[in-house]
């Protein structure tokens, strides 16, 4: 399966409708694309695969570097049309990027999930990943004290 990038901003918008059945407080089309070029300047990258024209699964992505991964992709966005999951189209997406994180110098792929998607949890174990750790947040709002 052929991975394809969205770059423009025409692109990223036909990318809106699949992304917002992940992530769902996305508000509006105009928003996401505006969202996706700030992160597109932080190293954000976001490929998929399509059917009839159009992205079945996406994955948004960054190449990164740090002391515990090396250099290392970090797999921010992974979501797969409802109407086409089960097909093996979120593995061959994981596939190909692992593909092209190798030849861009990348020793290992890292991705979160919540504690409670059970589902992704045993889809990423079935593809070949491993649990490493919990990943901890502060919400900055809370204050101090909180």
């Amino acid at each position: 399966m052929k991975i394809v990038h969205y770059q423009t901003p025409t692109e990223l918008a036909c990318c809106y409708a699949l992304m917002r059945e992940l992530r769902f407080k996305l508000k509006d089309e105009a928003a996401f694309v505006a969202q996706a070029q700030r992160q597109q300047l932080q190293g954000y990258r976001l490929a998929g695969i399509e059917q009839g024209g159009k992205p079945v699964a996406l994955a948004g992505y960054r190449l990164l570097e740090n002391f515990i991964h090396g250099r290392f992709c970090y797999i921010d966005d992974l979501v797969t049309c409802t109407s086409t999951r089960s097909l093996g189209l979120g593995a061959a997406l994981l596939h190909g990027l692992a593909q092209q994180a190798r030849e861009q110098g990348c020793g290992r792929i890292v991705l979160d999930t919540a504690l409670s998607n059970q589902r992704a949890q045993q889809f990423y174990q079935r593809v070949g990943y491993h649990a490493l750790g919990l990943h901890f947040y502060r919400d900055l709002a809370e204050g101090e004290n909180s």
